[in-house]
């Protein structure tokens, strides 16, 4: 499928090369907390420009793994400080595509707003369409933006799914493919019900999409398995991606592994257990496992139903989810077992 705009060899790597995306963006409020899960303490750096300076050795060094290639992770989203900075004298979106081989990303959203109606929405981008024009001109292919869900709150909800797509269409007109991440925290009392509500309100929203527009989905892992399945099928979705949103690697895989067509877009899940004193021998082991194991959650999953009706999907009407096949799904590329 030919889409304008595009990269078509990276837009046809996101929409079906096995693998999962590693979130590489944590923004200035985030990375001193980041920095000392890493091994590094505040008081390490004396300024702003010190602290991102660290920042971007820790990512260089996950980057440059040599288990860090588009083999197993199809794309990497940045900051744009990241972005603005260099890995081994090339722009590191020039980098990640040219040797790495993985899709970049850049995270455009500038931080959430208080919460109101159970939701925080994302705070004004005034700059955004100069932060677009940049991150076109230095080769970026898509973007992300956060906002986060704490009540089921319909209200609430329907005010953010309508913000994030209102800047997706931006986006879109940007020649940029929009990340949407609507997040259920997951310590939300009735996340059930709140993810219920979030998945027909995108629904709605993916139904007005015209022609030439398309969208990514990057949404908390669900209570219920194979939640967002018809999400994962609609044709206006590239790739519906998972968060891990505070869960631990082991318990985000297992999530993970239950809901069939969504694949990992971990952060400190995918960081968890690396450490700015261990050898590049140490940490290069334990980056290895790490991409491994959420490889593996994002691409073998567990068996539920085996029913095809040729190459449409089916299930009972009392099933719970949709009945899944374990011959491979023609659009991933990927065998559930």
């Amino acid at each position: 499928m030919k889409t304008p705009g595009f990269n078509q060899e990276q837009f046809e790597k996101m929409k079906t090369h096995p693998g999962f995306i590693a979130a590489l963006d944590q923004s200035g409020g985030s990375t001193p907390g980041a920095l000392r899960l890493y091994g590094i303490k505040e008081g390490a750096w004396s300024n702003e420009d010190e602290m991102f300076a660290l920042v971007h050795e820790m990512r260089t060094r996950v980057i440059t793994s040599p288990s860090f290639t588009g083999e197993r992770i199809i794309a990497a989203i940045l900051f744009e400080n990241t972005m603005d900075r260099d890995i081994e004298r090339q722009p590191t979106a020039d980098y990640l595509w040219n040797v790495k081989q993985v899709v970049p990303f850049l995270k455009v959203d500038q931080g959430l707003a208080a919460e109101k109606d159970g939701v925080q929405l994302m705070k004004p981008m005034p700059a955004l369409a100069a932060l677009l024009a940049k991150a076109k001109a230095k080769r970026i292919f898509g973007t992300k933006m956060r906002s986060v869900i704490k009540q089921a709150n319909a209200a609430g909800i329907q005010s953010i799914v309508n913000q994030q797509f209102e800047v997706a269409g931006q986006i879109m007109a940007a020649g940029l493919l929009p990340i949407v991440e609507p997040e259920v925290d997951i310590h939300c009392p009735e996340k059930a019900r709140s993810e219920e509500l979030l998945k027909a309100a995108i629904l709605e929203k993916l139904n007005k999409l015209t022609a030439g527009q398309f969208v990514m989905l990057k949404l908390t892992l669900p209570e219920q398995d194979d939640l967002y399945f018809d999400l994962i099928r609609h044709p206006k979705v590239v790739r519906v991606v998972a968060l891990s949103g505070g869960y631990a690697q082991e318990g985000a895989d297992d999530r993970l592994r239950r809901d069939h067509g969504m694949v990992a877009s971990f952060s400190r899940a995918l960081l968890e257990g690396l450490s700015a004193q261990q050898s590049d021998a140490e940490f290069n082991s334990v980056l290895e496992k790490s991409i491994q194991s959420i490889f593996d959650a994002s691409n073998t999953k567990q068996a539920t139903i085996v029913e095809s009706d040729g190459d449409r999907m089916t299930g009972p009407a009392d099933a719970p989810g949709p009945r899944i096949s374990t011959k491979k799904d023609r659009r991933y590329g990927q065998e559930y077992r």
